[in-house]
């Protein structure tokens, strides 16, 4: 065979261009295409004719290990592919010796080390392609010096130093990527000396000290030095290059003006992005000039005066000149927008300008995404051609001087998923076209001086997750149609409004609500006792009414409550003993009611949550908090405490110590949970690629905290969050990773708990080397996931095994979460993922459920049903954990997920993997367990857990606690773990009752805590 090329993949991860530039140099003897269904096993049957072989392109088969040292000792070899597999390792130094080749890609892998110095030694050598791996240390001169290499991309790596010099002036050299790496020190002069260099990506590193002059000598056509810490005034030389088409130097410190004449002197510039620099002057009037420009970027800086007539760049796409000083009537200048067929953005926010909004709004391109109007000085009225703009899926115009009413044509934007309005003059009633709004997901009308009837065709809107309406003038009542948005989950407000009439007791049907906030109107009657239902609220102020009546009981539900105002009412009665376990509550007011009796004991009365009870003459205190009087009572003689406090207040006392001691022993080593991260409810927070760049330091291994099936997550400190964050990059290369990214968005939109992984915001755009990007941002869980728990190498400063109350605790998290997923999320939601590394523990070891990118909705339909079955794609799911009914193809159901939960719940038992090596020829981690449940359970615990047991029994007087830790506790785990993976689907337990089950096993072992430590006391006393 004269040659051979090796091709499993019909999609090259090569440019287009580079794939022409190859083919055009592939004699007809090597056309000869081979496939296999296994890409190692084809590598390894070539490896007897490699001597005749000339491409080998593995591209995206998920190959692993080393690349073979002997790829690289070929001498027919031209062309080596094998980017985005899970190649570890160094890249091969036998590359050098390859006299033939032309083109390496190796990118997408996770090759570490540097680069090997001789890898040059070939002259042949043109295309080095090693974007997004860790390779490290500096890059070598000799690529900087090579007589044969044209395009060098090393894009997304470690390399640390200055970039090299240049000492060749004949170098063919036209495409230097060497963006997202951690490179310092300043650009090089010698850069020029690349006289065929049309591109060139330095963007997101390290690099200081200002532009050199000598760029200027090149006739680039792109140039991306953004993201770094480059200051000091650009010099002419950039803004006279004729030949460029994209300029991006954003986020640096550049300052000076743009100018005059910069349109007239980039005619082909098609990207200009300066934004988050330190410009300052006019807006340059000769933009109007550069008739090419897709994106022009100005936002973030310090331009003031009026803006130019841009409304004649007709190709214009992206236009934001946001966060500025500019002033005037701006609409003068961007009318002719309306000519702009591809517009789909324009912010305008943040400035100085003023004039009415005009009724040509309505007549920009039916394709406008964004319009963002934001913090200026706009008055008159909303015009009612906003209706014409159909696709809008962003409305802010909030924070302006708007006013007269909110047109009924706003009910014609059906693909709003934003809208704020907020902080106007706006009058009116809210009108009922709003209800047509049924994909928005954020309403902010709020501080206006609206009027009517809340429109009951609020219900209208099915996927609304908040929805503010505070400090208008609203009147009436609560509409119950507000109360069936089972989507609404990050908050409602109605306060500071003239709302009449009772809480509707339909309130407690939004069972996902965060926060409720109905403060400051002229409710009547009690407080309704279904809001206890409404079991994920973080924060409830009633405040400011006229509710009477006691606390209902119910409010003992809200166990994940933080922030609670219930004053300037007229509620009376005790304070329930329950507020005493609220653990999560910072903030509580009560005062200015008729409460009475003793204010209870425990958890935030005692703590640094801070408490106001002022108002309240019939409360007492058995301590001395919050200038209370005691709780004590005198006998007829005016002298002494009576017999019965003789006996209340020891008790108190004992109580208090018990519940301390409680708390000490089961949350031993427990770090104290530091303050939420907080984010806006006003809108999701925009972080830029460049905030996630450099929020990992360039994507650095040292925050690597895991690999995913579809990306890695890396933990980073961003700007939107006072604590680090975590960030799931989506490998889009990997098949499936956009559908993932798609699906993993819409489930997380419509779900909330205090179980689940809470999503603070998302990342969809363009890195720097123009590539898609695509990233979730989640609160950062600093404890990992539960399988470096249950199987540890070694534990951390202040880290041990996990107690038997952790594993508890943890099956109930986990059991809450499901239960919330079957059986309170419409439609329901399928997992179809449980394992042990997509639970992750907070820094009290609270358990959440995370990765959403396989979970599948339960539809009514039977055709959506069958769309989202598995039967074309197969049983979907990780090894172990998978329900056995999934291989005969049946579709994804909540029976599937309560098969991983007992699998998961006897791994945490017994501390052993389902696909351990002791599970062969038929055994399983089920018959293993079942095969000594329960009179011989001693046998396959978890090492750790036997050791915690016998411990606690080593004592006589403990022995009483260990005994009721195995009958009450670990036996009962261990048979609703064994009753959830039974093989058939019908006879496993639904999620409800094991939530039931699990919650009493923790009522015992709480109980069994609280009796040793009385037994002890009794007998210390």
């Amino acid at each position: 065979m004269a040659g051979l090329f090796i091709n499993l993949h019909q999609h090259f991860s090569i440019s287009v261009h580079v794939f022409f530039i190859l083919l055009c140099t592939l004699p007809s003897s090597i056309a000869i295409t081979e496939k296999f269904s296994d890409a190692r096993q084809a590598l390894l049957s070539f490896k007897l004719q490699l001597s005749n072989v000339k491409f080998i392109h593995f591209s995206s088969n998920k190959l692993q290990g080393r690349i073979p040292t002997w790829v690289g000792t070929l001498p027919a070899l031209q062309a080596l592919i094998l980017s985005g597999n899970n190649f570890v390792g160094n890249v091969p130094d036998s590359l050098g010796t390859t006299p033939s080749i032309t083109y390496v890609n190796l990118g997408q892998n996770y090759l570490t080390g540097g680069i090997p110095h001789n890898i040059t030694n070939s002259q042949s050598l043109q295309y080095l392609v090693l974007p997004y791996n860790g390779l490290s240390g500096m890059i070598p001169p000799e690529l900087f010096n090579s007589s044969s290499l044209v395009m060098l991309d090393l894009t997304r790596n470690n390399f640390t130093g200055a970039i090299p010099s240049v000492s060749s002036v004949s170098s063919p050299l036209f495409s230097l990527t060497l963006g997202d790496n951690s490179l310092s020190g300043s650009i090089p002069v010698p850069l020029a000396n690349f006289s065929s260099l049309l591109m060139l990506y330095l963007g997101g590193n390290n690099l200081v000290g200002s532009i050199p002059d000598s760029l200027g000598m090149l006739q680039l056509e792109i140039l991306d030095i953004s993201i770094n810490k480059l200051s000091g005034l650009v010099p002419y030389c950039i803004y006279n290059m004729s030949s460029l088409t994209f300029l991006s130097i954003g986020n640096n410190s550049f300052a000076g003006k743009l100018p005059w004449n910069i349109g007239l002197l980039l005619p082909s510039i098609s990207t200009l992005i300066l934004q988050a620099n330190r410009f300052e002057g006019p807006i340059p009037s000769s933009l109007v000039n550069a008739s090419s420009l897709e994106v022009l970027d100005l936002g973030v800086n310090s331009f003031h005066g009026l803006v130019p007539k841009l409304g004649t760049l007709t190709m214009l796409k992206e236009l934001d000149i946001g966060v500025n000083h500019l002033e005037g009537q701006v609409w003068s200048s961007l009318s002719p927008l309306i000519n702009c067929s591809n517009l789909v953005k324009l912010l305008l926010d943040d400035n100085k300008f003023t004039g009415s909004l005009p009724e040509s709004v309505g007549n920009f391109t039916i394709n406008m995404n964004w319009l963002w109007l934001s913090k200026n000085n706009f008055s008159g009225s909303i015009p009612s051609s906003i209706g014409n703009l159909k696709n809008l899926t962003l409305l802010y115009a909030d924070q302006n001087q708007l006013t007269g009413s909110i047109p009924s044509t706003i009910g014609n934007l059906h693909k709003l998923g934003s809208l704020s309005l907020a902080r106007n003059k706006l009058t009116g009633v809210i009108p009922n076209s709003i209800g047509n709004l049924d994909q928005v997901e954020e309403m902010y009308l709020d501080n206006n001086e609206l009027e009517g009837t809340i429109p009951s065709t609020l219900e209208g809107c099915k996927n609304l997750l908040i929805l503010n309406l505070s400090s208008n003038r609203l009147d009436g009542n609560i509409p119950v149609e507000l109360f069936r948005l089972s989507s609404l989950s990050r908050g409602l407000d109605l306060s500071h409004n003239l709302i009449s009439g009772s809480i509707p007791s339909q309130v407690g049907s939004l069972i996902n609500l965060g926060q409720l906030y109905l403060s400051g109107n002229l409710l009547p009657g009690k407080v309704p006792f279904s809001i206890g239902q409404c079991v994920l609220l973080q924060s409830l102020k009633l405040d400011r009414n006229s509710l009477d009546g006691g606390i209902p009981d119910s409010f003992r539900n809200l166990k994940g409550i933080e922030e609670m105002d219930l004053s300037q009412n007229q509620l009376s009665g005790p304070i329930p003993s329950f507020f005493g376990l609220y653990t999560s509550l910072r903030y509580l007011n009560l005062s200015f009611n008729d409460f009475s009796g003793p204010v209870p004991i425990g958890s935030p009365f005692n703590s640094t949550a801070e408490v106001s009870l002022q108002g309240n003459k019939m409360l007492c205190a058995f301590t001395t908090i919050h200038g209370l009087p005691p709780c004590l009572t005198f006998n007829s003689s005016g002298k002494g405490i009576s017999h019965i406090m003789k006996i209340v207040l020891p008790l108190g006392i004992f109580s208090l110590v018990s519940l301390l001691c409680l708390l000490w022993l089961f949350f031993t080593k427990r770090r104290r949970q530091p303050q939420r991260i907080f984010i806006s409810n006003r809108k999701l927070k925009k972080v830029s690629y460049a905030d996630i760049f450099n929020g990992t330091n360039n994507f650095s291994p040292e925050n690597l905290v895991g690999m995913g099936r579809f990306g890695a997550v890396y933990k980073a400190v961003l700007d939107i969050a006072a604590l680090p964050v975590a960030v799931k990059v989506f490998n889009l290369e990997q098949h499936g990773a956009v559908k993932s990214f798609c699906d993993e968005c819409n489930v997380l939109k419509r779900i909330r708990h205090r179980n689940l992984i809470n999503v603070i915001t998302l990342c969809s755009t363009i890195d720097y080397s123009g590539k898609e990007f695509k990233a979730l941002i989640f609160e950062y869980m600093p404890n990992g996931n539960l399988e470096k728990w249950i199987h540890p190498t070694t534990y951390g400063s202040g880290e041990g095994p996990l107690s038997l109350g952790q594993r508890i605790n943890i099956a109930m998290d986990v059991a809450y979460a499901l239960d919330y997923l079957h059986n309170r999320c419409v439609p329901a939601l399928v997992h179809c993922d449980l394992k042990p590394s997509n639970i992750l523990l907070d820094y009290d070891m609270t358990a959440h459920v995370a990765d959403f990118g396989l979970t599948k909705f339960l539809n009514t339909s039977s055709s959506v049903q069958q769309n989202s079955s598995t039967m074309s794609c197969g049983p979907i799911g990780s090894i172990g954990y998978i329900a056995p009914e999934y291989a005969m193809g049946v579709k994804n159901t909540t029976e599937g997920d309560v098969y991983s939960y007992g699998v998961l719940l006897l791994q945490l038992i017994t501390g052993k993997r389902p696909t351990d090596e002791i599970f062969k020829d038929g055994l399983n981690l089920h018959k293993f367990v079942y095969a000594v449940f329960p009179e011989r359970i001693c046998e396959i615990l978890d090492a750790n857990l036997l050791q915690e047991l016998s411990n606690t029994g080593s004592d006589s007087g403990e022995q009483n606690c260990a005994e009721a830790w195995m009958h009450g506790c670990i036996i009962p785990l261990v048979k609703i773990g064994l009753l959830c993976c039974v093989e058939l689907p019908r006879q496993r337990m639904r999620m409800g009752d094991v939530c039931s089950e699990v919650a009493g096993i923790k009522d015992e072992y709480l109980m069994s805590l609280l009796q040793s430590e009385q037994r002890n006391w009794l007998l210390a006393s």
